[in-house]
């Protein structure tokens, strides 16, 4: 269990996003432990990791440490892997000591039933052929041949090759992910709060019997998510974590959260 409040952030894209992004990420991690008690990464927090045996990636060295710091400093933080840094996942958790993990995250904010997981190949159509080249890249004789790279060609490789993921919101508009939450959230015990990355399209609205929530892209819009035992907001940087408040939806108690009509959040 993660105790609240819990602030997620995703899809910064470090290493293409632009300088100003890292540098107000970084300020935002540092009043972390002012507004809350535990931080998630719902995935490409780097536009491009790989684990090499003795280098590392140079983009973002200053937001791991500060990661770093936080799990210090008694914040938990846990980091769902994406599809832009997935190769390394166990270097990233020693660096930072964050719980790191590609498999779809279930346990509990506070009083909230709660499943993450970056979003990434979850459409059952549309994802279809991602899913076969998805297998075939992180498989590890795949990653153990790409280590054999040298890292500079390697790195030009995987940026050249991953624009049109990270360039451009979904082309549904983050519809698919959403129906995808409301699948998840329809009989007794499933999650009543699901949150997904990856589409870049920020979001908080009703989903089946609960929630869905996407914290869009920081380095598009540097939006962020709170959530209180009570509430969960979909939030805006603008110097302080406490941020500019965009929308809220209040945790179903005797009222079934699907009788609510929450818009999805757009821009």
């Amino acid at each position: 269990m993660l105790h609240t409040p819990v602030l997620i952030i995703g899809d910064a894209h470090l290493g293409i996003a632009p300088p100003e992004a890292e540098t107000e990420l970084l300020r935002f991690l540092r009043q972390v432990p002012s507004q809350a008690r535990s931080l998630v990464i719902m995935g490409d927090l780097f536009d491009f990791w790989f684990s090499w045996r003795h280098v590392m990636p140079r983009s973002g060295f200053r937001v791991l440490a500060a990661l770093a710091d936080l799990r210090e400093a008694g914040i938990p933080v846990v980091w769902i892997g994406g599809n832009h840094d997935c190769w390394g996942g166990e270097t990233l958790q020693e660096l930072t000591g964050a719980a790191y993990t590609l498999e779809p995250w279930s346990g509990a904010f506070g009083p909230w039933r709660v499943r993450l997981a970056h979003g990434d190949g979850l459409r059952a159509v549309e994802d279809k052929p991602y899913r076969r080249l998805r297998a075939v890249l992180r498989h590890p004789l795949s990653a153990k041949l790409y280590s054999w790279l040298h890292p500079n060609w390697a790195t030009w490789l995987a940026l050249r090759s991953s624009h049109t993921s990270r360039d451009r919101r979904a082309g549904d508009e983050g519809r698919g992910l959403h129906a995808v939450a409301s699948t998840w959230m329809h009989n007794v015990g499933d999650p009543e709060l699901v949150i997904f990355g990856h589409s870049h399209v920020p979001a908080l609205a009703t989903a089946g019997s609960g929630v869905y929530a996407n914290a869009g892209a920081w380095y598009l819009d540097r939006q962020y998510l709170r959530v209180t035992d009570a509430t969960i907001t979909r939030l805006r940087w603008n110097g302080s974590a406490e941020g500019d408040v965009l929308n809220v939806i209040e945790r179903a108690t005797e009222k079934s959260l699907a009788e609510r009509q929450e818009p999805i959040g757009r821009v």
